[in-house]
């Protein structure tokens, strides 16, 4: 179907960055209106550690060995470097040694 219609597939690209920016925008004009208190900001604080362990939990559950190696290898890294990009690059590096190695 694309491939009959590029610009239709610009048009949802365009249409779908559009909706993107509108709601987070929407949502800093939105927060900017209201007084936070600590409780608030505590719950903002713990938020993207929350979206890492959902994002995290699915891949562990169904990647096998090679994903448990390579969250292993990150965490490992994180915890010794404290550098997100060194974590990053160990746990690229550890999942495809264990998949080059077959597991």
């Amino acid at each position: 179907m694309i491939e009959n219609d590029p610009l239709g597939f610009i048009g949802i690209l365009a249409a779908m960055t559009l909706s993107v920016f509108v709601m987070r925008a929407g949502g800093f004009w939105l927060i900017g209106r209201f007084t936070l208190g600590p409780r608030v900001h505590r719950m903002l604080d713990a938020l993207p550690g929350a979206v890492i362990a959902a994002t995290v939990a699915p891949i562990l559950v169904n990647g096998g060995v090679s994903a448990w190696l390579a969250v292993g290898a990150a965490t490992l890294t994180m915890i010794v470097v404290r550098n997100d990009f060194a974590a990053v690059v160990a746990g690229v590096a550890a999942a495809a040694l264990a998949r080059a190695a077959g597991l």
